[in-house]
């Protein structure tokens, strides 16, 4: 527990106090965001400072390491009894996906700025980069065993655990590649989807803050319901579960922290760069936790902002008509003459209901198996 909190404080005080002087360094570089020309009411941002999701990976790196340091330090100066202190395989991967992604996403930022214009890479381009890093976790998360045999990922499709469906079925190697596939759909999903909703001051930044915190109290629950812990029905299998909560704790202290110069009117934009690492680590503790279709439910804000932009093309390349004045959902809503801090808050309220919802299913699983 201590190191989950420490994990968080760290990080969102870095965050908070690490972000003022990476706006001044955007701000001499001339880093600045470009707005698309339909978007009439976000002209006013052009050329505010963007990447700040650099803030973000690099607060909760410090947080996650940072706690695990001084908690070491605790136990060996006989301040505290550690219980828990190894950094874990599962942490590493899901930092691995937050700064691959990150990466993707810097690149894309800085191709941006460059070239001046709203556009980044291409589609192939950032295809590339996230199949990369994904095939690269996939591999290490299923192969890659203790000493008990027990590897992070499962090659069962979960939802609040591990079900009967199972890729396994087509034979081993099959059941990597189709393991890799499915990793593939579940992290390419989550980070663009974290990344359309991307579109408002602190919109996405607070929502993933609202995930992570529900994240981590599912690690927690894990680790403390763990089937080497408390044996049962209703016990998890889930390799290293109270790392993953630290892990979760720090990108959420981080982006908690981030948000305080990210609400409106926003001081700094996290970009591509913070948007598909985010993404990309939700997806990571999804596939980790064993929970991989109850991110839809957690996510829930990510998946009607997304489904928004998908109707809305099916919709007018079938029929030539819009359902909506403008994609995604949330600037239609500013087109209809919501205001911007409106917008953002009901959706803040919608992500919240989502997560209740999440939590709901979860626990409630639980409670039916014991």
């Amino acid at each position: 527990m201590v190191d989950v909190m420490l994990a968080g404080g760290i990080s969102m005080a870095v965050a908070l106090l690490g972000t003022k002087p990476f706006i001044a360094f955007l701000v001499r570089r001339r880093y600045g965001q470009f707005i698309r020309d339909d978007l009439i009411h976000h002209h006013v941002k052009r050329g505010k400072p963007t990447m700040g999701g650099a803030v973000i990976i690099g607060a909760a790196l410090v947080g996650y390491f940072g706690s695990h340091a001084m908690l070491q330090i605790l136990s060996v100066t006989g301040v505290l009894k550690v219980t828990h202190s190894g950094i874990s395989l599962s942490a590493l991967l899901v930092l691995f996906l937050l700064t691959g992604l990150g990466l993707v996403g810097f690149l894309d930022d800085y191709t941006k700025i460059r070239k001046e214009r709203s556009l980044g890479l291409t589609a192939k381009q950032k295809l590339i980069g996230q199949t990369l890093v994904t095939v690269t976790f996939a591999l290490a998360a299923l192969l890659v065993t203790d000493e008990q045999g027990l590897s992070p990922a499962s090659t069962a499709i979960s939802f609040i655990r591990d079900t009967h469906v199972d890729l396994a079925f087509a034979g081993p190697a099959v059941a990597v590649i189709l393991f890799i596939a499915w990793a593939n759909v579940l992290i390419a999903g989550a980070s663009n989807g974290v990344n359309i909703t991307d579109g408002l001051d602190g919109l996405a930044t607070g929502a993933s803050v609202m995930v992570f915190g529900a994240y981590t109290v599912i690690s927690m629950w894990q680790y403390n319901q763990g089937c080497d812990v408390m044996p049962g029905l209703s016990c998890y299998n889930v390799r290293d579960a109270l790392d993953l909560a630290v892990v979760s704790c720090a990108i959420g202290g981080a982006c908690f922290g981030f948000l305080w110069w990210n609400a409106s009117p926003a001081q700094i934009i996290m970009g591509d760069t913070g948007s598909l690492s985010l993404g990309a680590a939700l997806a990571g503790l999804a596939i980790l936790t064993h929970t991989q279709l109850l991110l839809v439910v957690l996510g829930g804000l990510f998946v009607i902002v997304t489904a928004s932009v998908i109707i809305q093309v099916i919709s007018f390349k079938l029929t030539g008509k819009r359902v909506f004045r403008i994609a995604p959902l949330h600037h239609h809503f500013e087109m209809v003459g919501w205001s911007e801090v409106t917008i953002v808050a009901r959706f803040w309220i919608i992500a919240g209901i989502c997560i209740g919802a999440g939590l709901a299913l979860f626990f409630g699983e639980w409670v039916a198996n014991v």
